[in-house]
């Protein structure tokens, strides 16, 4: 089987300003954003911005792998944290603040991709809880959080995040949602 091309130097930069160029576009314009406005904030040509993105919602999803890839490295990245050093509420209170900033930055173009159908990210949330799950387990054996919490249950309260709502009111829900899953007579440090 022969290998994918690897692109060159120029393309690779042209790609990268095209997917800057959209979730910015996406983010202040909506869904609805004309390919031709992202080429232009590209400073690219139309046809170039196409080469490499045959259409929005694979320019849009890719867009949001990127994003999910950095968060995935991120979860993952502390959940090494954790195994080498303990810490872990501390740690997951400052996942979960990165992560839930991070929604709020891009909830846009997450929305937009999804309105497109570019909705196939098994692969990222398979890495993304066995990372969380090591990290929530290493903080119930610390007597940091309460026994019966799951990966699900912080998953699901993060998918429950303010995101549209301003950073001091996303910080004050973070303590709340921390402090739900604290242990009995521990607050969520």
């Amino acid at each position: 089987m022969p290998q994918p091309r690897q692109l060159r130097a120029d393309a690779v930069r042209n790609r990268q300003k095209i997917m800057t160029a959209a979730r910015e576009q996406v983010t202040a314009h909506g869904p609805d954003v004309a390919m031709e406005a992202i080429a232009a904030a590209a400073g690219v040509a139309v046809g170039t911005l196409y080469r490499h993105f045959p259409t929005k919602a694979d320019l849009v999803g890719a867009v949001v792998r990127v994003h999910g890839e950095l968060m995935i490295e991120d979860v993952e990245a502390t959940a090494a944290r954790v195994a080498d050093s303990g810490r872990a509420m501390a740690e997951l209170r400052g996942l979960a603040a990165r992560i839930v900033d991070g929604m709020a930055r891009d909830r846009a173009v997450k929305a937009a991709a999804y309105a497109m159908g570019a909705t196939d990210y098994g692969d990222l949330e398979e890495r993304a809880f066995a990372a969380a799950a090591r990290i929530i387990d290493v903080a119930k054996a610390e007597g940091g959080l309460r026994p019966d919490v799951t990966t699900d249950d912080f998953a699901l309260l993060l998918a429950t995040a303010p995101t549209d709502r301003p950073a001091e009111v996303r910080a004050r829900w973070l303590e709340v949602f921390l402090g739900g899953l604290a242990a009995p007579g521990r607050a969520a440090d």
